[in-house]
């Protein structure tokens, strides 16, 4: 959207939010009740995976801040290898809540991630800021774009190119199939693809285990910086401000811990507020990000496209308007029912759903919007949008905003 346009949708954002009343008057009291009564936390530690990616700020900040202690719990973050591992130990219960793919608490959800587990999606953490990167030594053979990647493609033996991702139900698959579909390129027909943890991509595409790969930062600006690969595209170019990572967990802890989940969604709602606050708050971010504890990476690998300062890696460099976003007036984070839903027509489009769920049913199980309400009353100031739907135009000119999903998932000319 234009300007004009988008400075229309905050406000309407943030009138809908006003509208709600009292509880956004009167925060600090809000939290004290809620602290102090039969309201507070049932837990006073909430253990929360992450995967050492540039979007897991807001549950790190939650507790660098001290913005945790501020709604009565104390976030513990646990650095993860997988995404696997995050699965594994969000439904065994070691971890609480999760830094995690929105497309994996779905297929959770629907049993296509593993073993089928009721799901909760607290709130969105991040729009945008993902990457697909290929391999520098492509180039050698005509491929800057992904047009050209098609030509290469074409000319070769299927499956004679590979291609990365980090979890079949999650967004960089998602991503990726998208990207290579409206070139032209069948993602499984054409090319070969395989998972990959994030931390592992740079390594695997040095030792040319495969040719191109989708993944969060700091790792496709990492490859750039490596002289191994250039970024061909941008996750924000094949939908601007979509919906990224969430904060994730089993619906059986929601149940048992509404008061703590509540806090949990505060905490992460007021470091999100923070970082999109100033460029200063997102260098400190950076910086602590960088640190052994998180992302263990130099600071320069995390800085310009925390700050949507980009270089593709050949030559063209640009300051991206829809880069990393943690906030945005709160419209970020609202669990639109609309961005599930989305995730649900790909993993129909790919095989991955013999057939047609219903769409909204499970949208509105999964997205708890009862919780992150009471969060947003309770960090203060953060607007609530009056519908559940949103509506946005990817690359290929598809629309998307919720009306007829089973049709949405047929439209496409190349799917599985």
């Amino acid at each position: 959207m234009g300007d004009n346009a988008t400075t229309l949708s905050r406000r309407r954002f943030l009138q809908a939010g006003a509208a709600l009343g009292g509880a956004y008057l009167l925060p600090g009291l809000m939290n004290a009740a809620w602290a102090a009564g039969s309201d507070g936390p049932e837990q006073e530690t909430v253990k929360v995976g992450f995967i050492p990616l540039t979007d897991c700020a807001s549950i790190v900040m939650a507790s660098v801040k001290g913005f945790d202690k501020k709604h009565g719990i104390t976030i513990v973050p646990s650095k993860e290898a997988s995404w696997a591992a995050v699965r594994d130990k969000l439904v065994s219960g070691e971890l609480d809540a999760a830094h995690v793919l929105y497309g994996l608490i779905y297929g959770l959800e629907l049993g296509i991630a593993g073993k089928q587990q009721a799901m909760a999606n607290l709130m969105t953490l991040n729009n945008n800021g993902q990457a697909i990167t290929v391999a520098m030594e492509l180039t050698k053979q005509g491929v800057t774009d992904a047009a050209s990647l098609k030509k290469l493609i074409a000319a070769s033996a299927p499956g004679t190119f590979t291609f990365a991702h980090t979890f079949p139900s999650g967004t960089h698959a998602m991503w990726l199939y998208y990207w290579l579909a409206a070139a032209g390129i069948h993602p499984f027909n054409d090319v070969r693809t395989v998972v990959v943890p994030p931390p592992q991509m740079v390594m695997n595409m040095r030792i040319g285990n495969m040719s191109g790969y989708c993944v969060g930062e700091p790792w496709n600006q990492r490859a750039i910086n490596d002289g191994i690969g250039f970024t061909a595209a941008t996750s924000q170019s094949i939908w601007a401000d979509h919906p990224e990572k969430i904060l994730g967990t089993r619906s059986a802890w929601v149940d048992q811990n509404p008061n703590t989940a509540r806090a949990l969604v505060a905490s992460v709602l007021e470091a999100s507020r923070w970082i999109d606050a100033s460029e200063a708050n997102r260098r400190e971010t950076a910086s602590v990000l960088a640190g052994r504890a998180y992302l263990n990476t130099k600071v320069g690998y995390l800085t310009p496209r925390m700050l949507g300062e980009y270089d593709n890696g050949l030559g063209k460099k640009w300051h991206d308007d829809h880069g990393m976003q943690f906030f945005r007036d709160g419209e970020v984070n609202y669990p639109w029912l609309s961005d599930g839903m989305w995730f649900l027509t790909q993993h129909r489009r790919w095989g991955l759903l013999d057939s047609d769920p219903d769409y909204l049913a499970v949208a509105t199980r999964i997205n708890r919007l009862d919780i992150y309400r009471q969060a947003a009353a309770a960090a203060g100031n953060v607007a609530v949008p009056a519908s559940t739907m949103r509506a946005s135009t990817l690359m290929d000119g598809s629309q998307w905003d919720g009306s007829n999903p089973a049709a949405y998932a047929a439209s496409f000319a190349i799917k599985r």
